[in-house]
């Protein structure tokens, strides 16, 4: 019998993408396989949608909202997976990712391996998606995605993981104090990679990223209090999990590059958590800088000060980012 593959998926206001996204997990060739949604409380009519699709391998249960940690947490609990397929609500999987991976990884035997493999981002149209490869396509250690991680600033979407039941449960819960944290994900997998014996990729395997959505935790990070103080215990917790595996100069720099790419969300006027991260920095061996504005944003610097600079950056961006997705979305309707 092939490993059974639980694909779960926590979705909250998400009934424009959630069709298309369950679909991805049910055309999987994979054929053992079962799909669990957990619609955390939406507003709108992400579990009427969902339920549409419900049958004998697709669960589509609704809670109160408890946040993405806490649905991904009540979706395992239902799971009766060797392994364990993590799917945003609005990403997608390409239909023979999980088979690739399995059958790359001697079709499920060695369980305390991570499996991960290629994504592209994508707004409206899949087939447009951008694969580009970074330095965390290869097989790793451990110890060595974690600092690639860090060191390098990139990452890896949810849906690329596909995880062993044994590897899941040494991993532990998502931790729920970290649902505002805009990265609530990246410290889960360093602790699941933490726990693993390797990282394997798979480069034939595919999924898609879906960008645009700027209601998203990713663009709340820095928002208020509440959330830096999660942003801050995520960044924390992460560290301590690549010094479980290694403690060593190159280990700590890169620990330190990484609380310096997230500096520019605490900086300047959250005094009180920028003296905890200086406090991290120490312990590190080292200090943190006051960030630096590119050339582009140096004269709003000048003229308004860090904090202006840092709400038109953000701004900007967010503008580029929604009129690149309207612009692919009318061409979807146009030309799909």
């Amino acid at each position: 019998m092939a490993e059974l593959v639980s694909i779960l998926i926590p979705a909250y206001n998400a009934e424009q993408w959630i069709r298309e996204t369950m679909l991805s997990a049910i055309n999987q060739t994979w054929p053992n396989k079962e799909i669990i949604v957990v619609d955390d409380g939406s507003s709108d009519n992400t579990y009427k949608v969902a339920k549409t699709l419900a049958s004998r391998v697709v669960k589509v249960v609704t809670q109160p909202n408890t946040g993405a940690c806490g649905a991904r947490n009540n979706a395992f609990k239902l799971a009766q997976g060797d392994y364990i397929q993590w799917l945003d609500a609005d990403d997608l999987l390409d239909p023979d990712k999980i088979s690739m991976q399995l059958r790359l990884n001697n079709e499920g035997r060695d369980s305390r391996t991570l499996l991960t493999c290629a994504w592209g981002m994508f707004f409206s149209r899949p087939r447009k998606a951008r694969f580009i490869p970074d330095s965390l396509w290869t097989d790793l250690s451990p110890a060595d995605w974690i600092f690639t991680k860090f060191m390098n600033n990139v990452w890896m979407n949810p849906a690329v993981w596909l995880v062993s039941r044994r590897l899941t449960e040494l991993a532990g819960p998502w931790d729920r104090r970290l649902n505002l944290s805009g990265v609530d994900d990246g410290e889960y997998i360093c602790r699941v990679v933490a726990a693993s014996e390797k990282v394997k990729f798979c480069s034939e395997a595919r999924c898609y990223y879906r960008r645009g959505n700027v209601g998203s935790l990713n663009w709340n990070m820095g928002k208020s209090d509440e959330r830096l103080e999660s942003l801050l215990l995520s960044l924390s917790l992460s560290i301590q999990h690549l010094r479980s595996l290694e403690d060593s100069e190159r280990t700590r720099i890169a620990c330190l590059k990484y609380l310096e790419t997230m500096l520019p969300l605490f900086y300047p006027d959250k005094k009180e958590l920028l003296a905890r991260m200086q406090d991290l920095a120490s312990d590190l061996g080292g200090q943190l800088s006051p960030p630096r504005a590119s050339l582009k944003y140096y004269p709003v610097e000048k003229l308004f000060g860090s904090e202006r600079t840092k709400i038109v950056r953000t701004n900007w961006r967010k503008s580029k980012l929604l009129m690149r997705s309207k612009w692919d979305k009318l061409l979807y309707r146009l030309i799909e």
